[in-house]
């Protein structure tokens, strides 16, 4: 099992649930992780492909690509008005 916990209210909202488990019989990635749990994870599909989805594996800083085995504890959090080099972008 792999324990996904999901911060802020616009995720949060998408999803319908702040912590939930999905089974992972082998290893994978983040984004196949979401890309195969469509019933539970589905909305948050145009997240990631926006890039607007900020991911930690384990405490870790981490990506699309990052490796996901049994066990592990991801963090999901929306980041948005993400400029080109990853700073965010604030009126002031």
């Amino acid at each position: 099992m792999v324990t996904v916990l999901v911060f802020g209210l616009t995720l949060r909202d998408a999803v319908g649930e702040t912590e939930f488990e999905c089974e992972v019989s082998e290893p994978t990635t983040v984004r196949k992780l979401i890309e195969s749990n469509q019933d539970r994870m589905g909305s948050l599909l145009q997240f990631l492909l926006n890039r607007d989805l900020l991911i930690a594996v384990n405490k870790k800083v981490s990506g699309e690509d990052t490796a996901v085995k049994d066990g592990d504890v991801i963090k999901l959090t929306h980041q948005s008005r993400v400029s080109y080099d990853g700073t965010r972008d604030i009126p002031t």
